[in-house]
């Protein structure tokens, strides 16, 4: 496993798309402590031709074999191959950074096997602003967290939900809300579009109690987020207006880079922000 000058950490990323990729090119660029190892996708040949352009080219790996080039390995990969970049991690005690963080609510036997390896499992705050007050919040009482999310109805097309139910959104001249239930069943309905409604019901009051609406708007240009947060401490809310990436409308320009500054954090001697 590649230690880079003894000192820095080797990173590994399983999935090479919207998010993967400028993930790669920021870590190419040069973030001191931290160095690119490998990557991991479906058309390795594509993937090895996407780094055209990079100082340094890096094996481009299967999944279950980041573990074993680097110590943190992010997982930015469709979710039905949710375990074959976590586990693996996991059992190498790595530092696992799962950006379909979705898909931990049913994976949660990772976490109790990381406590027995040595792993850790840390998930960025990607879309979503706000969640350090939403874990302080947590250390006394939240009641209610709540969340309400408008997307561009090009940026849900192909969602479970729609399909299953027989939703259009493709000609909405108007707001259309699409999905009103808890976080736990919203990852189920939208795996593609409302990880960070997982993230939020995480760090406050969990899956079960976090709610969520999802709604096709044709009059936003932005995947907007507005939360509701009310607690024994402080009551708040926030509201999130994340450009969509050209390569993906599901997914935010902000979250990459929100990727990056997690890597940042684990490296960095001044740290702002728990």
């Amino acid at each position: 496993m590649s230690k880079g000058n003894g000192q820095d950490l080797s990173v590994g990323i399983g999935g090479f798309g919207a998010i993967g990729i400028n993930v790669a090119r920021a870590l190419d660029a040069g973030i001191p402590g931290l160095t690119l190892a490998a990557v991991s996708a479906n058309d390795r040949e594509a993937a090895a031709g996407r780094m055209d352009g990079f100082r340094t080219k890096v094996p481009v790996v299967g999944l279950g074999d980041l573990a074993a080039q680097a110590d943190i390995v992010v997982e930015c990969a469709p979710a039905a191959v949710f375990r074959e970049v976590a586990v693996p991690a996991v059992e190498a005690g790595r530092i696992f950074m799962p950006l379909s963080c979705g898909q931990m609510l049913d994976n949660m036997d990772l976490v109790e096997r990381a406590e027995e390896t040595g792993g850790r499992i840390v998930i960025p705050t990607g879309a979503l602003l706000g969640l350090d007050s939403v874990r302080a919040a947590g250390e006394g009482t939240i009641k209610s967290v709540t969340m309400v999310t408008r997307k561009p109805p090009s940026g849900l097309a192909g969602a479970p939900h729609l399909v299953e139910n027989d939703i259009h959104v493709g000609d909405l001249s108007a707001p259309l809300k699409v999905f009103d239930g808890t976080a736990r069943d919203a990852i189920k309905a939208f795996p593609a579009n409302v990880n960070v409604a997982v993230a939020l019901s995480l760090a406050g009051i969990g899956p079960d109690r976090t709610t969520i609406e999802v709604w096709a708007d044709p009059g936003v240009t932005r995947n907007t987020h507005t939360i509701e947060v009310v607690a024994d401490s402080v009551s708040f809310e926030m509201k999130i207006e994340n450009v969509p990436s050209k390569e993906n409308p599901a997914t935010g320009r902000l979250t990459p880079l929100s990727t990056v500054a997690a890597l940042r954090g684990l490296v960095s001697s001044l740290k702002v922000g728990t």
